[in-house]
Protein backbone atom coordinates (compact mmCIF):
# COMPACT_ATOMS: atom_id res chain seq x y z
CA UNK A 1 0.00 0.00 0.00
CA UNK A 2 0.87 3.91 -0.66
CA UNK A 3 -0.25 7.21 0.35
CA UNK A 4 -1.60 9.32 -2.80
CA UNK A 5 1.41 11.81 -1.82
CA UNK A 6 3.49 8.76 -3.08
CA UNK A 7 1.68 7.67 -6.20
CA UNK A 8 2.04 11.74 -7.20
CA UNK A 9 5.20 11.54 -6.92
CA UNK A 10 5.96 8.91 -9.02
CA UNK A 11 3.77 10.70 -11.69
CA UNK A 12 5.54 13.54 -11.43
CA UNK A 13 9.11 12.34 -11.55
CA UNK A 14 8.25 11.41 -15.18
CA UNK A 15 5.36 14.30 -16.03
CA UNK A 16 6.99 17.02 -13.67
CA UNK A 17 3.96 19.71 -12.49
CA UNK A 18 6.66 22.21 -14.21
CA UNK A 19 5.78 21.05 -17.86
CA UNK A 20 2.33 22.05 -17.25
CA UNK A 21 0.80 25.21 -19.70
CA UNK A 22 0.35 28.04 -17.04
CA UNK A 23 -3.56 27.78 -17.75
CA UNK A 24 -4.11 24.04 -16.73
CA UNK A 25 -4.78 23.07 -13.04
CA UNK A 26 -2.69 19.68 -13.06
CA UNK A 27 -2.18 18.00 -9.82
CA UNK A 28 -4.00 17.05 -6.67
CA UNK A 29 -7.90 18.24 -7.16
CA UNK A 30 -9.87 16.08 -4.19
CA UNK A 31 -9.12 14.15 -0.90
CA UNK A 32 -6.05 13.76 1.30
CA UNK A 33 -2.96 13.10 -0.09
CA UNK A 34 -1.54 11.43 2.68
CA UNK A 35 -4.41 9.15 3.16
CA UNK A 36 -3.51 5.11 2.21
CA UNK A 37 -4.17 4.13 -1.36
CA UNK A 38 -4.83 0.55 -2.60
CA UNK A 39 -6.65 0.84 -5.94
CA UNK A 40 -6.32 3.43 -8.59
CA UNK A 41 -8.77 3.88 -11.31
CA UNK A 42 -7.17 5.54 -14.44
CA UNK A 43 -9.81 7.48 -16.89
CA UNK A 44 -9.58 10.71 -18.75
CA UNK A 45 -12.18 12.29 -17.18
CA UNK A 46 -14.01 11.87 -13.41
CA UNK A 47 -18.04 12.10 -13.91
CA UNK A 48 -20.56 10.05 -12.15
CA UNK A 49 -20.33 6.81 -14.29
CA UNK A 50 -16.39 7.22 -12.97
CA UNK A 51 -17.07 7.37 -9.83
CA UNK A 52 -19.66 4.67 -9.71
CA UNK A 53 -17.47 2.71 -11.41
CA UNK A 54 -14.12 3.45 -8.70
CA UNK A 55 -17.22 2.43 -5.58
CA UNK A 56 -17.62 -0.86 -7.25
CA UNK A 57 -13.87 -1.97 -7.74
CA UNK A 58 -12.93 0.21 -4.35
CA UNK A 59 -10.33 2.53 -5.91
CA UNK A 60 -9.18 5.28 -3.22
CA UNK A 61 -8.25 7.05 -5.73
CA UNK A 62 -8.85 8.41 -9.33
CA UNK A 63 -6.08 9.10 -11.73
CA UNK A 64 -7.79 11.37 -14.24
CA UNK A 65 -6.14 13.37 -17.32
CA UNK A 66 -8.59 16.00 -17.25
CA UNK A 67 -8.49 18.51 -14.26
CA UNK A 68 -11.77 18.40 -11.97
CA UNK A 69 -11.63 21.67 -11.30
CA UNK A 70 -9.92 24.11 -14.38
CA UNK A 71 -11.78 27.21 -13.26
CA UNK A 72 -12.03 29.30 -10.60
CA UNK A 73 -14.41 27.58 -8.08
CA UNK A 74 -17.25 30.43 -6.92
CA UNK A 75 -19.36 27.56 -5.44
CA UNK A 76 -19.92 24.18 -4.57
CA UNK A 77 -23.55 23.55 -4.73
CA UNK A 78 -25.18 20.34 -4.06
CA UNK A 79 -28.25 21.02 -6.26
CA UNK A 80 -25.66 21.59 -9.28
CA UNK A 81 -24.59 18.21 -11.10
CA UNK A 82 -20.56 19.06 -10.57
CA UNK A 83 -21.52 20.24 -7.02
CA UNK A 84 -22.83 16.43 -6.46
CA UNK A 85 -20.09 14.74 -7.49
CA UNK A 86 -17.50 16.28 -5.51
CA UNK A 87 -20.00 15.58 -2.27
CA UNK A 88 -20.17 11.76 -3.61
CA UNK A 89 -16.48 11.80 -4.24
CA UNK A 90 -16.13 13.24 -0.86
CA UNK A 91 -18.48 11.13 0.93
CA UNK A 92 -16.82 7.65 -0.51
CA UNK A 93 -13.42 8.93 0.66
CA UNK A 94 -12.12 8.47 -3.02
CA UNK A 95 -9.26 11.43 -4.10
CA UNK A 96 -8.77 12.50 -7.34
CA UNK A 97 -5.32 13.63 -8.95
CA UNK A 98 -5.13 14.73 -13.29
CA UNK A 99 -2.16 14.74 -14.95
CA UNK A 100 -2.99 16.64 -17.87
CA UNK A 101 -0.83 19.34 -20.03
CA UNK A 102 2.38 17.67 -17.89
CA UNK A 103 1.92 14.46 -19.23
CA UNK A 104 0.90 15.76 -22.45
CA UNK A 105 4.67 17.31 -23.04
CA UNK A 106 6.76 14.48 -20.61
CA UNK A 107 9.04 12.37 -22.43
CA UNK A 108 7.06 9.12 -23.17
CA UNK A 109 3.69 11.37 -22.33
CA UNK A 110 0.51 11.38 -24.67
CA UNK A 111 1.72 13.64 -28.06
CA UNK A 112 4.78 11.20 -28.19
CA UNK A 113 3.10 7.88 -27.53
CA UNK A 114 0.29 9.32 -30.52
CA UNK A 115 3.72 9.93 -32.69
CA UNK A 116 4.63 6.50 -32.04
CA UNK A 117 0.77 5.06 -32.65
CA UNK A 118 0.81 6.78 -35.99
CA UNK A 119 4.10 5.22 -36.96
CA UNK A 120 6.27 8.53 -36.93
CA UNK A 121 10.10 8.39 -37.23
CA UNK A 122 12.35 11.03 -35.67
CA UNK A 123 9.59 12.63 -33.79
CA UNK A 124 10.53 15.85 -32.54
CA UNK A 125 8.97 18.37 -29.89
CA UNK A 126 6.18 20.52 -31.80
CA UNK A 127 6.50 23.42 -29.04
CA UNK A 128 9.32 22.91 -26.14
CA UNK A 129 8.24 22.54 -22.86
CA UNK A 130 9.52 25.69 -21.06
CA UNK A 131 10.90 23.56 -17.94
CA UNK A 132 10.28 23.35 -14.29
CA UNK A 133 13.08 25.46 -12.50
CA UNK A 134 15.06 23.41 -10.05
CA UNK A 135 17.74 23.82 -6.78
CA UNK A 136 20.93 22.48 -6.29
CA UNK A 137 21.01 20.99 -2.95
CA UNK A 138 24.07 20.17 -0.57
CA UNK A 139 24.12 19.38 2.82
CA UNK A 140 26.87 18.61 5.03
CA UNK A 141 26.16 14.69 7.17
CA UNK A 142 28.01 12.25 9.42
CA UNK A 143 29.05 9.77 7.57
CA UNK A 144 27.58 7.14 9.41
CA UNK A 145 24.47 8.97 8.63
CA UNK A 146 24.65 10.06 5.25
CA UNK A 147 22.33 6.78 3.68
CA UNK A 148 19.61 8.21 6.13
CA UNK A 149 19.80 11.97 5.08
CA UNK A 150 19.91 10.16 1.23
CA UNK A 151 16.67 8.12 1.58
CA UNK A 152 14.78 11.06 3.17
CA UNK A 153 15.52 13.09 0.54
CA UNK A 154 14.46 10.58 -2.70
CA UNK A 155 11.23 9.72 -0.68
CA UNK A 156 10.99 13.77 -0.13
CA UNK A 157 11.21 14.02 -4.04
CA UNK A 158 14.55 15.03 -4.93
CA UNK A 159 17.35 13.27 -7.14
CA UNK A 160 14.96 12.86 -10.25
CA UNK A 161 16.84 13.16 -13.58
CA UNK A 162 14.72 12.17 -16.54
CA UNK A 163 14.07 8.20 -15.82
CA UNK A 164 16.64 8.38 -13.11
CA UNK A 165 15.99 8.24 -9.12
CA UNK A 166 18.17 8.80 -6.14
CA UNK A 167 20.58 10.98 -8.09
CA UNK A 168 23.61 11.99 -5.67
CA UNK A 169 27.17 13.11 -5.81
CA UNK A 170 28.70 12.33 -2.53
CA UNK A 171 32.22 13.74 -1.44
CA UNK A 172 34.22 13.22 2.07
CA UNK A 173 36.03 15.43 3.86
CA UNK A 174 36.37 17.33 7.65
CA UNK A 175 34.16 19.71 8.59
CA UNK A 176 34.53 21.86 12.40
CA UNK A 177 32.98 23.80 14.42
CA UNK A 178 32.70 24.77 18.07
CA UNK A 179 29.56 24.19 20.16
CA UNK A 180 28.86 27.66 22.02
CA UNK A 181 26.28 28.22 25.25
CA UNK A 182 23.24 26.62 25.11
CA UNK A 183 23.71 24.17 22.59
CA UNK A 184 23.09 20.82 22.91
CA UNK A 185 25.54 19.19 20.08
CA UNK A 186 25.23 15.88 18.49
CA UNK A 187 28.77 15.36 18.00
CA UNK A 188 31.34 17.17 20.32
CA UNK A 189 31.30 19.45 23.75
CA UNK A 190 30.81 23.13 24.27
CA UNK A 191 33.68 25.08 24.25
CA UNK A 192 35.81 22.43 22.26
CA UNK A 193 36.81 22.61 18.61
CA UNK A 194 35.00 19.77 16.87
CA UNK A 195 36.40 17.86 13.51
CA UNK A 196 34.10 15.30 12.48
CA UNK A 197 34.27 13.09 9.26
CA UNK A 198 31.44 14.17 6.76
CA UNK A 199 29.93 14.16 3.24
CA UNK A 200 28.71 16.60 1.44
CA UNK A 201 25.84 15.27 -0.21
CA UNK A 202 24.33 17.59 -3.58
CA UNK A 203 21.33 16.49 -5.03
CA UNK A 204 18.43 18.55 -7.87
CA UNK A 205 15.11 19.80 -5.93
CA UNK A 206 12.21 20.20 -8.24
CA UNK A 207 11.14 24.13 -7.01
CA UNK A 208 7.59 22.88 -6.17
CA UNK A 209 9.66 19.96 -3.53
CA UNK A 210 11.89 22.82 -2.17
CA UNK A 211 9.90 23.01 1.39
CA UNK A 212 8.96 19.68 1.46
CA UNK A 213 12.63 18.25 0.67
CA UNK A 214 14.07 20.52 3.01
CA UNK A 215 11.73 19.54 6.11
CA UNK A 216 12.67 15.66 4.74
CA UNK A 217 16.14 16.75 5.41
CA UNK A 218 16.39 18.33 8.58
CA UNK A 219 14.18 15.34 10.06
CA UNK A 220 15.99 12.89 9.24
CA UNK A 221 19.45 14.84 9.98
CA UNK A 222 21.29 14.14 13.37
CA UNK A 223 22.68 17.72 14.13
CA UNK A 224 21.51 20.57 16.19
CA UNK A 225 22.09 23.55 13.26
CA UNK A 226 22.44 21.89 9.87
CA UNK A 227 24.71 23.41 7.47
CA UNK A 228 22.85 23.27 3.83
CA UNK A 229 23.59 25.74 0.83
CA UNK A 230 20.54 25.77 -2.09
CA UNK A 231 21.55 27.12 -5.49
CA UNK A 232 19.55 27.95 -8.07
CA UNK A 233 19.53 26.40 -11.31
CA UNK A 234 19.85 27.78 -14.45
CA UNK A 235 20.00 24.38 -16.75
CA UNK A 236 16.47 23.06 -17.02
CA UNK A 237 16.42 19.10 -17.12
CA UNK A 238 13.38 18.77 -18.09
CA UNK A 239 12.69 17.70 -21.63
CA UNK A 240 9.26 17.50 -24.03
CA UNK A 241 6.74 19.73 -24.56
CA UNK A 242 3.52 19.60 -26.61
CA UNK A 243 2.93 18.23 -29.85
CA UNK A 244 5.47 15.90 -32.13
CA UNK A 245 6.35 16.23 -35.71
CA UNK A 246 8.33 13.65 -37.44
CA UNK A 247 8.19 11.39 -40.85
CA UNK A 248 5.97 8.51 -42.36
CA UNK A 249 8.42 5.93 -43.36
CA UNK A 250 7.80 5.86 -46.76
CA UNK A 251 5.09 9.10 -48.91
CA UNK A 252 1.80 7.92 -48.49
CA UNK A 253 -1.42 9.73 -50.40
CA UNK A 254 -3.31 11.89 -47.59
CA UNK A 255 -5.95 8.78 -48.40
CA UNK A 256 -4.18 6.12 -47.34
CA UNK A 257 -3.02 8.33 -44.29
CA UNK A 258 -6.53 8.64 -43.03
CA UNK A 259 -7.21 4.93 -43.42
CA UNK A 260 -4.02 4.22 -41.54
CA UNK A 261 -5.39 6.69 -38.51
CA UNK A 262 -8.59 5.73 -38.47
CA UNK A 263 -6.92 1.66 -38.23
CA UNK A 264 -4.54 2.71 -35.55
CA UNK A 265 -6.78 4.73 -33.56
CA UNK A 266 -10.04 2.39 -33.89
CA UNK A 267 -11.94 4.90 -35.65
CA UNK A 268 -15.01 4.77 -37.83
CA UNK A 269 -14.80 7.87 -39.03
CA UNK A 270 -12.70 11.03 -38.85
CA UNK A 271 -12.76 14.45 -40.42
CA UNK A 272 -10.62 15.88 -42.98
CA UNK A 273 -9.62 18.38 -45.15
CA UNK A 274 -7.33 19.00 -47.68
CA UNK A 275 -6.45 17.03 -51.19
CA UNK A 276 -7.15 13.41 -50.90
CA UNK A 277 -4.26 12.50 -53.64
CA UNK A 278 -1.73 14.84 -51.90
CA UNK A 279 1.44 12.92 -51.55
CA UNK A 280 2.34 13.45 -48.15
CA UNK A 281 4.96 12.73 -45.42
CA UNK A 282 5.76 14.88 -42.62
CA UNK A 283 3.46 14.69 -40.16
CA UNK A 284 2.66 16.98 -36.69
CA UNK A 285 0.37 15.41 -34.14
CA UNK A 286 -0.93 16.67 -30.65
CA UNK A 287 -3.32 15.11 -28.63
CA UNK A 288 -6.43 16.47 -27.74
CA UNK A 289 -7.40 19.87 -28.62
CA UNK A 290 -4.27 20.97 -30.70
CA UNK A 291 -5.91 23.46 -33.03
CA UNK A 292 -4.11 26.55 -32.31
CA UNK A 293 -0.15 24.88 -32.79
CA UNK A 294 -1.16 24.48 -36.65
CA UNK A 295 1.36 27.48 -37.30
CA UNK A 296 4.12 25.49 -35.85
CA UNK A 297 2.88 22.33 -37.98
CA UNK A 298 3.42 24.48 -40.83
CA UNK A 299 6.72 26.68 -40.43
CA UNK A 300 8.46 22.90 -39.28
CA UNK A 301 7.40 21.63 -42.80
CA UNK A 302 4.13 19.46 -42.27
CA UNK A 303 1.79 18.23 -44.55
CA UNK A 304 -0.34 16.60 -42.45
CA UNK A 305 -1.78 17.90 -39.11
CA UNK A 306 -3.15 15.38 -36.79
CA UNK A 307 -5.34 16.67 -33.68
CA UNK A 308 -8.40 16.86 -32.62
CA UNK A 309 -11.34 19.36 -31.60
CA UNK A 310 -10.13 21.67 -34.78
CA UNK A 311 -12.52 24.47 -35.52
CA UNK A 312 -13.93 25.84 -38.19
CA UNK A 313 -12.26 28.94 -39.30
CA UNK A 314 -8.94 26.96 -37.92
CA UNK A 315 -10.06 24.21 -40.77
CA UNK A 316 -9.88 27.50 -43.20
CA UNK A 317 -6.97 28.55 -41.95
CA UNK A 318 -4.74 25.22 -42.71
CA UNK A 319 -6.39 24.87 -46.14
CA UNK A 320 -5.46 28.61 -47.08
CA UNK A 321 -1.52 27.76 -45.74
CA UNK A 322 -1.68 24.23 -47.33
CA UNK A 323 -1.95 22.15 -44.80
CA UNK A 324 -4.13 19.34 -44.42
CA UNK A 325 -5.52 18.16 -41.43
CA UNK A 326 -7.12 15.01 -39.48
CA UNK A 327 -9.53 15.97 -36.53
CA UNK A 328 -9.27 12.39 -35.44
CA UNK A 329 -11.55 13.74 -32.27
CA UNK A 330 -10.70 14.56 -28.64
CA UNK A 331 -10.87 11.31 -26.97
CA UNK A 332 -9.25 9.71 -29.40
CA UNK A 333 -5.74 11.47 -29.66
CA UNK A 334 -5.71 11.37 -25.83
CA UNK A 335 -6.92 7.78 -24.61
CA UNK A 336 -3.66 6.14 -25.97
CA UNK A 337 -2.05 7.28 -22.53
CA UNK A 338 -3.98 5.26 -20.27
CA UNK A 339 -2.38 1.63 -20.80
CA UNK A 340 0.81 2.96 -21.24
CA UNK A 341 0.88 4.51 -17.58
CA UNK A 342 -1.42 1.69 -16.17
CA UNK A 343 2.40 -0.06 -16.95
CA UNK A 344 4.54 2.46 -16.52
CA UNK A 345 2.58 3.46 -12.73
CA UNK A 346 2.47 -0.76 -11.94
CA UNK A 347 6.22 -1.24 -12.99
CA UNK A 348 7.32 2.18 -10.68
CA UNK A 349 5.26 0.46 -7.76
CA UNK A 350 7.01 -2.67 -8.32
CA UNK A 351 10.51 -1.33 -8.18
CA UNK A 352 9.35 0.21 -5.07
CA UNK A 353 7.77 -2.37 -3.59
CA UNK A 354 4.47 -0.62 -3.36
CA UNK A 355 1.39 -2.55 -3.05
CA UNK A 356 -0.88 -0.42 -5.32
CA UNK A 357 -3.60 -2.01 -8.34
CA UNK A 358 -3.37 0.64 -11.36
CA UNK A 359 -7.23 -0.51 -13.66
CA UNK A 360 -8.40 0.64 -16.39
CA UNK A 361 -11.92 2.31 -16.56
CA UNK A 362 -14.11 0.17 -18.93
CA UNK A 363 -17.21 2.78 -19.00
CA UNK A 364 -15.88 5.86 -20.62
CA UNK A 365 -15.65 6.51 -24.07
CA UNK A 366 -16.09 9.17 -26.62
CA UNK A 367 -19.29 11.37 -25.71
CA UNK A 368 -19.53 11.90 -29.31
CA UNK A 369 -21.41 9.55 -31.60
CA UNK A 370 -21.48 9.57 -35.65
CA UNK A 371 -24.59 7.89 -37.05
Amino acid sequence: MATGKEIAALIESFAPRGLAEDWDNSGWQLGDPGAAVKTVLLALDVDQTILQEAREKQANLILCHHPLFMKGIKNIRLDEPKGALVAELLKNNIAVYAAHTNLDSAVGGVNELLAARLGLSGADVLQPARGEKYYKLAVFVPAEHTEAVQQALAGAGAGWIGNYSDCTFQVRGTGTFRPRSGSHPFIGEQGELARVEEIRLETIVPAGKVKTVLAAMLAAHPYEEVAYDLYALENRPAAGGLGRIGNLANPKSFADLVIAVKEALGLATVKVGGGMWREVRRVAVCGGAGGELWPLAAAQGADVFITGDIKYHTAQDMLAAGLNFIDAGHFATEHVILPALQERLTEACRQQKLDVVFILTKRQSDPFMFL
